[in-house]
Order: C-alpha cells, then sequence, then structure tokens
C-alpha cells in the first residue's frame, strides 16, 4: 500500500532529526570559544550534552500532556493513538533506565567527543548483540540460528568499523589512542543501554505506557538528576580525563555556559541538537504506529549513511572503504537478526508456516520495550 503525505513526511522527519542529532553534536564538540576567563577551547561537556539530550526527551512529556488535555476535551482519549493506554502507573518505575540512560548516554558523548561522528553512530549498532544477550540471560528469549548468524554478521560490521579507524587514520598518535578509547567508550556504553532495555521490557511494558509519556518521563527523572549532578561535578578535579578544559573540571558548566554564549555556533548547535531529540523521539514513535517497527529500523539505519555522507563532504573525516563494507555488513546483521531478509522469502516460496518474528525471540529495534533515542541513544533503537 502506497505511503500517504503524512507518513512520507514522518519518515523525512525521523530521518532528518535523527542525523541531525549526532552530526549538531559533533557540530559544538569541534568548535572553539572563549568560556568566562576568556580562555579559548573546543566545546568539550559530555555531561551538559546529556542534560541537553534529557530536556529534549521531556519535551515529549509536555507534548503528550498537551495532546492528552486535547483529546480529554475533545472525549477522543480511546481513539488517540498517541494516548491510548493506561494510566495506572507509579512514574518512579521509570527512575531506573532513566539512571542508565544517562550513564550510557554521558559516556556515549564523551566517546563522540573522540572520535568520528559516522564511526560514533554505526558502532551503536552493538546494542543489538547485548540486547539479545541479556534477553537470553534475564528474560528467558530463546536464540534461532537466524539471531547468532545475524549478531555474528553485526560483530564482523562492528570489528571492520573499528579497524577501518585505526588502519587508515592519518591522526598522531595522541589522536590515534583517542579515537581508539572513544569507539571503545561507545561499545561499551551500549551494554549499559542494552540492559536499560532489558529492564524496560521486564518492568515497565506491562504497564502499556503510551510511548510518547514513557519517553517523556525517563527525559524528566534524567534531567533532574544529571542536571543535579553538574554541581558536585564542577568541583571534581578530572586531571587528564578532562584535557581540553584548563582547570581540568570533570564538567565546567558555568565555562559551558560562557561559551555558548559567546558562539553562535554552539548555541545553535546545542539548541538544535535539544529541539532535534524531541522531534526524532515524537516522529520515531509516529512511524511505528503509523507504519511498523521494521520501517523504523531502516530508516535509523538510514541516518547512519546520512551522517557519514555529511561527515565525508565538510571534511571531518575522510573517505575509508572500510566503513562501508563495516556499514552495509550492520545493516545486513540486523536485517538477519529482526527476520526481514532471508526467512521471510524462503516462507514465501515454501508457503509454510510462520515468520521468526511471531516467537518469543529478542527483537532488536521492534520491541515496544525498545524506545529509541541519541542519546545516537542517540540506536538504536
Amino acid at each position: 500500500m502506497a505511503w500517504t503525505t503524512y507518513q512520507i513526511g514522518l519518515a523525512v522527519m525521523m530521518l532528518f532529526t535523527g542525523s541531525l542529532n549526532t552530526l549538531s553534536a559533533k557540530w559544538a564538540d569541534i568548535t572553539k570559544a572563549p568560556d568566562c576567563k576568556g580562555k579559548v577551547y573546543v566545546f568539550d561537556h559530555p555531561f551538559l550534552q546529556a542534560v541537553g539530550m534529557f530536556l529534549g526527551e521531556f519535551l515529549c512529556l509536555v507534548t503528550f500532556k498537551l495532546i492528552y488535555c486535547i483529546a480529554q476535551r475533545r472525549g477522543t482519549t480511546g481513539e488517540n493513538q498517541f494516548v491510548q493506554g493506561s494510566q495506572e502507573f507509579s512514574p518512579f518505575v521509570f527512575l531506573p533506565p532513566a539512571l542508565l540512560d544517562m550513564c550510557g548516554t554521558s559516556i556515549m558523548y564523551i566517546g563522540l567527543n573522540l572520535t568520528y561522528a559516522s564511526s560514533f553512530q554505526m558502532l551503536r549498532g552493538a546494542v543489538m548483540i547485548f540486547t539479545g544477550l541479556l534477553s537470553v540471560a534475564f528474560l528467558g528469549k530463546k536464540m534461532t540460528l537466524y539471531h547468532w548468524l545475524g549478531m555474528l554478521v553485526v560483530v564482523a560490521g562492528l570489528a571492520i568499523v573499528g579497524v577501518s579507524d585505526i588502519v587508515f587514520g592519518d591522526n598522531s598518535k595522541a589522536d590515534m589512542n583517542g579515537i581508539i578509547s572513544g569507539d571503545l567508550l561507545i561499545i561499551m556504553a551500549q551494554i549499559i543501554a542494552a540492559a536499560q532495555m532489558v529492564y524496560e521490557e521486564k518492568f515497565v511494558t506491562k504497564y502499556n505506557v503510551p510511548a510518547l509519556q514513557a519517553v517523556g518521563w525517563e527525559g524528566f527523572f534524567g534531567f533532574c538528576t544529571l542536571g543535579f549532578l553538574l554541581i558536585p561535578f564542577y568541583y571534581i578535579n578530572a586531571g587528564s580525563f578532562a584535557p581540553n578544559d584548563p582547570e581540568h573540571r570533570l564538567e565546567n558548566a558555568p565555562g559551558a555556559m560562557c561559551q555558548l554564549a559567546n558562539s553562535w555556533v554552539i548555541a545553535f548547535a546545542t539548541f538544535g541538537n535539544v529541539l532535534s531529540i524531541a522531534f526524532f523521539n515524537f516522529s520515531g514513535i509516529s512511524v511505528t504506529k503509523e507504519l511498523s517497527a521494521t520501517t523504523r529500523m531502516v530508516l535509523d539505519s538510514g541516518r547512519t549513511l546520512v551522517i557519514w555522507i555529511v561527515s565525508l563532504s565538510i571534511q571531518w573525516q575522510k573517505f575509508q572503504y572500510l566503513q562501508v563494507v563495516g556499514f552495509v555488513l550492520l545493516v545486513f546483521g540486523m536485517c538477519i537478526y529482526n527476520d526481514i531478509l532471508f526467512r521471510p522469502l524462503i516462507n514465501k516460496m515454501r508457503n509454510r508456516g510462520p515468520s521468526l518474528t511471531e516467537t518469543d525471540a529478542p527483537t532488536y529495534g521492534t520491541s515496544s520495550a525498545s524506545i529509541n533515542r541519541d542519546k545516537e541513544r542517540l540506536v538504536y533503537e
């Protein structure tokens, strides 16, 4: 069936805002501006950027409340797909996943400061592997041959992307060490992201909370918690962990605010990132409802391609053919894992049995518990 104009608009919005999430954050990261004391350095503030991400997610809760109020006045709460669901739950059920999201996103933003934007987006595909393994361990899910094969292909893709950064990088030894560290941090963060998804599936989905509201509550708790932690972070001397900050603070929020005020580029990129995260979550949820979770996964892979092309065109990095190979393997592996490649074709040819997606096997990008966000979560979801 042909897509409607509304559905096409949602797909374009998701692709555009999803790509903008990573690109705007990286744009701010490489921009220099003076701080409150007049010292000029790059905008290296991963924790503050994570707070901005949670603010974008919190805007989803504001949007939900507006839609809910309008639906209540019109008496259409049972028909509006954005507010359908139960309201019989405690908001604190979203505190644990918010804390996991806070840790994972902060680590990912640190990694983004160190590596390429395209590698950042591609390496986030590792969340599929850890989600599958943790689903088997803690949710009792069953992995089929297709799932294991998909995971192996994704591992191969991730390895090639990482190797391409090392073998074909023309950076100094110090920069190369930073790139390797950034890649490893991003992969480590996916373990936390996978734990968040497994928690959501085990403890959150049973409440049948509207997706927009769920994202908003996690954004609220993450924004409040990490926003408060910025205070003690200011007084912690991070040493070489914060090499760009003249005072080597773990997070210099006042200095970041001065840099925002002194550079329209940083301000534009930062606030654009907040808004793009809000619109990305809204459009992503809408695409899942209007089209399918598979379409959402394809669009999410498409934004990785957009980020890579833009990074090349504005010379943030040089062309590396291994990245193309790695990207193709990542998408190929995700398609195998989500059972949208070989098995449906075989079933269609033999005209027998249901697809594996009707089993209780863990699914990346298609589970209602896997609420995507950039952070690059930013997912993958």
